[in-house]
């Protein structure tokens, strides 16, 4: 079974004299896997998705996602592994609202080398199995929230990751365009896509996900799986 991410002895400190704000724990999330991390706020979830993305380091322990080691990378190397091999969906989308819709999912492409070209029939695919194709030419401000979203997700997916990692995805939505991208991730785990989701939301986590993590303290008080997802 291959291991898409693996956390061996994982602990992180903001203070070095108080006690962790994650860890130190192991965990392991194997590929087509849908993981969603679940606590009260200050467990450490958004600790956790940072060490994964590479956004921050461990004080202890190793991370590897992919197959790579990223907290032994330069800043550089980590930037560049982040844009090939995990996509990130944020709450509040973190959309370029002076492009184009297309022009926003086609940029991280570019940044990675990929031709115009190439990187517009990716971004074309994309917004016609997410349902945007209609909006490919506006920019996002004049979306929906849940339109925006997708268009977040097709950016995320543009260079086929390995991962893809959702923060609180339906945090920002309406109950309706909440259901929408529920169902959507619904649609990309059965698509055989590694996900791992951050989430106040219980519904979202027994929709979504075929395991369950719940933080506690910074630690794991409790890792189950589901027999299904819906």
């Amino acid at each position: 079974m291959t291991h898409v991410i693996e956390l061996t002895n994982v602990a992180k400190r903001y203070d070095s004299a108080g006690a962790p704000a994650l860890g130190p724990l192991n965990l392991t999330v194997t590929q087509g896997e849908a993981l969603a991390v679940t606590g009260p706020s200050g467990s450490g979830k958004s600790t956790l998705l940072n060490l994964v993305a590479g956004l921050d380091k461990p004080t202890e322990g190793e991370v590897t996602v992919a197959g790579q080691r990223i907290d032994e990378l330069g800043e550089h190397a980590l930037a560049r592994f982040r844009r090939e091999r995990i996509g990130i969906v944020f709450q509040f989308f973190n959309l370029l609202d002076d492009l184009t819709v297309a022009d926003n999912i086609q940029l991280p492409a570019q940044l990675t080398g990929t031709s115009r070209r190439k990187a517009a029939a990716r971004a074309d695919e994309l917004m016609e199995l997410l349902g945007i194709a209609r909006h490919a030419r506006a920019h996002p401000g004049r979306l929906s929230g849940g339109e925006r979203q997708r268009v977040a997700v097709a950016r995320a997916l543009v260079n086929r990751p390995a991962l893809l990692l959702a923060d609180e995805p339906t945090g920002a939505l309406d109950t309706a365009s909440g259901h929408d991208v529920r169902e959507l991730l619904v649609e990309l785990h059965r698509g055989g896509q590694t996900l791992v989701l951050v989430t106040h939301d219980m519904a979202l986590a027994e929709a979504c996900a075929s395991r369950t993590v719940r933080l506690v303290d910074g630690r794991v008080a409790l890792d189950s799986r589901a027999e299904a997802v819906r």
